[in-house]
C-alpha cells in the first residue's frame, strides 16, 4: 500500500508543464527507437536493456562485483554507440535533416521473410548464370539485422529480384557494378553499396576485396553474403564471418533453404556445416 501510495502521491505532483515534457519525451524515444529499427544499432539498445535488467537484480540481491561491471558498462555505452555505430547516427541525422523523422519512423515493420522460397530459386539461377559467364558479384540477404546504414551508402533501386535486373546491375562496364547488392523483403533495395571490409589478416591476403567485404559484413550482422568472383567464376557463401569457397548452385541452394526456410526444408539444415567439415577433413589428409 506505501508503494502504491507514494506512486499516486507522485503523479498528484505532476503539473501541466510536466505531463507536457513526459509526453514530449515519450513521442521522441518513440520516433527514435522506430527510426533505427532497421540499422544494427538497434541491437547495442536490446544489449544495453539486458544490462539494465542485470544492474537492477544485482542491486536488489546486492552482488557488487557483477553490480559494479554493469555500472561500468552503463557509464560508458554512450561512447560505445557513438564511436561503434556511426554509419547508423550518420543516417539517421541525415533523415532528420531532410524532414524524414515522422515519415521513416511510421514505416510499417516488415514481418516475412528475408527471401520467400520462389525469390531462392531466381536467386540461386541467377548466381549459377553469372558464373557460367564469371560475372563478379557481391549479393547480400537482409535477415534480422537491418542494414539500412549499407542500403543507403548505395543506390536505391528497390525492385522485383530477378536476374535481368542482376545481370545489368552487374555487367561489366555499367555504372553500377562495383559494389555489392542488398536483397530485403524479395527486392533489390539497393546496389553500389559499400561494405566494411574484414579486418583479419589471413582473409585479407587469402581473397581479393569482393570476398573482404562479404567477409567484413557478415562479421558484423547475420546477413547472407553470395560472391561470384570475377576471375574464376566460383560461387562462395558467407555466413557469421565464416565463408565457403568454390561450392555449386546447388549447395548454394540447399543452404539458402536451410537458414532462411528451415520449416520447408529441416533436413538441410546441417549442409553448410557437414560440407565444410568435409573438406577440412580432406584438406588435412
Amino acid at each position: 500500500m506505501d508503494f502504491l501510495g507514494n506512486i499516486i502521491t507522485y503523479i498528484s505532483k505532476i503539473n501541466l508543464i510536466d505531463g507536457l515534457d513526459i509526453l514530449c519525451v515519450t513521442i521522441a524515444l518513440f520516433l527514435l527507437f522506430r527510426l533505427i529499427r532497421g540499422t544494427r544499432a538497434i541491437q547495442l539498445i536490446k544489449g544495453v536493456a539486458v544490462v539494465a535488467v542485470i544492474l537492477v537484480i544485482t542491486s536488489k540481491l546486492e552482488i557488487k562485483t557483477l553490480n559494479w561491471m554493469m555500472v561500468s558498462i552503463l557509464n560508458y555505452w554512450v561512447i560505445a554507440l557513438i564511436i561503434l555505430f556511426q554509419p547508423e547516427l550518420r543516417l539517421i541525422i541525415e533523415q532528420i535533416g531532410r524532414g524524414r523523422l515522422f515519415k521513416e519512423s511510421f514505416l510499417p515493420i516488415s514481418k516475412h521473410p528475408a527471401i520467400s522460397l520462389p525469390m531462392i530459386n531466381v536467386l540461386t539461377e541467377t548466381v549459377r548464370k553469372l558464373s557460367d559467364k564469371k560475372v563478379g558479384a557481391l549479393i547480400a540477404i537482409e535477415r534480422e539485422v537491418g542494414l539500412n546504414d549499407i542500403i543507403s551508402t548505395g543506390q536505391p533501386i528497390n525492385g522485383e529480384l530477378s536476374y535481368e535486373l542482376l545481370d545489368t546491375i552487374f555487367h561489366p562496364g555499367t555504372a553500377m557494378h562495383d559494389g555489392g547488392v542488398v536483397i530485403h523483403d524479395d527486392k533489390v533495395a539497393a546496389a553500389m553499396c559499400l561494405f566494411p571490409l574484414t579486418s583479419k589478416e589471413q582473409q585479407n591476403s587469402a581473397y581479393g576485396t569482393r570476398h573482404r567485404a562479404g567477409i567484413g559484413l557478415s562479421e558484423i550482422t547475420d546477413a547472407i553474403i553470395i560472391i561470384v568472383s570475377e576471375e574464376t567464376g566460383k560461387i562462395s557463401v558467407v555466413l557469421n564471418g565464416v565463408i565457403e569457397h568454390d561450392i555449386t548452385a546447388v549447395d548454394l541452394k540447399e543452404f539458402l533453404l536451410s537458414v532462411l526456410q528451415p520449416n520447408a526444408t529441416p533436413a538441410l539444415k546441417r549442409l553448410f556445416t557437414n560440407t565444410r567439415a568435409n573438406k577440412n577433413k580432406e584438406e588435412s589428409k
